[in-house]
């Protein structure tokens, strides 16, 4: 740690690009925001977007492609020198970096004026030379158990080229292999890094408490199977799409991940919901799971599409909110406890969720639903600028 915040220190540009979690949790929120902002005048036709994607599978595709991997940008370039001792990237590189990942939203956005080759070379540059750098890094600190993160990484970039190729053949890529791909690789990372540091965190949290009921300790035989069984049902799901047999997949996961949550002792954090939340987004997970399961094995009962914006908005972006939230205060040097305005954007998030998930069963009021759904999430991302950008701008105090 101590070469690490040497190498920070040694940076004199700007405070932004002296940590990897400053430029990439910063422009997503960002991105989080304006798109939303993009997307309802987009949806409702009184704007036009100069991009060649359908007005869905642009939506999909900047959630899932573009405000994710500047999630798993910042989470990596800050989490790597922590696994391996190694010195962060800094300055100049990470500026790149991070050019890279503003170039391919800009590609996205206007790509139907270029052709499509180049939109999609422009767009996975900043993964693949992320997914590069952290391969040397683990390699050269040995580092291997966190190989399997970077796997992962390298399959939500394949993905991500099969949803460009979708769209270029003018196939709604919204629901195509790339995205059903692109969200099971989602929600691997998801339950594989948050079976790591949602117990660890709890426990960390509780010991000062001086709680007698600790969590369980992560990866055990429940949480191996648990794993594998996401990983069966995401596969199938993948290949076989709305098939009975990827739903019964679907439903036995969410069971397992719901159990493996029960043993992280989560009723016990309410007092803290900086950690409380976290246990809510890994609820999400088998929630959507089950919920999806469902919509397979019964389409009468509910709509698959509902249940895919649970694990999307649900897992993906309360788990990453969440985790942003956490890793900023951290690394800033403030208390790991939620201030006020950190607590309401969450309680807004959560209902923002909660309004998409309501147009399954209230369809009459589907259209306030969903402008009250976008509202929301605007308004936590624009929360979490107000609260967290100027910590992400200006130096460690």
């Amino acid at each position: 740690m101590s070469s690490t915040m040497e190498q920070v220190r040694l940076w004199q540009g700007p405070a932004i690009f002296s940590y990897g979690f400053r430029p990439f949790f910063l422009g997503a929120a960002v991105w989080a925001c304006l798109s939303m902002l993009l997307w309802i005048p987009m949806i409702t036709g009184v704007v036009e977007l100069p991009t060649a994607f359908d007005p869905v599978s642009w939506h999909a595709h900047e959630f899932l492609f573009g405000y994710l991997n500047a999630v798993l940008g910042g989470f990596l370039l800050t989490a790597i020198p922590n696994w391996t001792g190694r010195m962060p990237i800094v300055g100049k590189p990470l500026a790149l970096l991070f050019s890279l990942w503003v170039l391919g939203r800009f590609a996205i956005l206007f790509s139907a004026f270029l052709p499509a080759g180049v939109v999609a070379l422009m767009d996975i540059a900043m993964p693949i030379a992320l997914a590069l750098a952290a391969v040397r890094e683990i390699i050269a600190g040995k580092n291997w158990r966190n190989l399997i993160v970077i796997a992962l990484l390298g399959v939500l970039i394949t993905a991500n080229l099969m949803f460009h190729w979708e769209a270029w053949r003018s196939e709604y890529a919204a629901q195509g292999y790339g995205m059903r791909l692109g969200v099971s690789v989602m929600l691997l990372m998801v339950a594989l890094i948050g079976g790591r540091v949602i117990p660890s965190f709890t426990r960390n949290w509780l010991a000062k408490q001086g709680a007698q009921k600790m969590p369980v300790s992560p990866m055990q035989v429940l949480d191996k199977v648990a794993l594998l069984a996401l990983m069966i049902a995401g596969v199938t799901w993948t290949v076989l799409q709305d098939h009975w047999v990827a739903g019964l997949a679907f439903f036995v996961a969410g069971v397992l991940h719901a159990v493996r949550l029960t043993r992280w002792c989560g009723l016990q954090t309410f007092a803290e919901p900086l950690l409380l939340v976290l246990h809510i987004g890994y609820l999400f997970l088998p929630i959507g799971l089950l919920s999806l399961g469902v919509a397979l094995l019964a389409p009468s009962l509910l709509d698959a599409t509902v249940s895919q914006h649970v694990l999307m908005a649900g897992v993906m972006g309360m788990m990453t909110l969440a985790v942003m939230t956490r890793a900023i205060l951290g690394h800033t040097g403030r208390e790991l406890t939620a201030s006020k305005g950190t607590s309401v954007l969450f309680i807004f998030f959560g209902l923002s969720i909660l309004a998409r998930f309501a147009v399954a069963f209230l369809p009459d009021f589907a259209a306030r639903l969903y402008d009250v759904a976008g509202l929301l999430w605007i308004l936590s991302f624009a929360a979490f600028i107000v609260i967290y950008g100027p910590l992400l701008l200006r130096s460690r105090d």
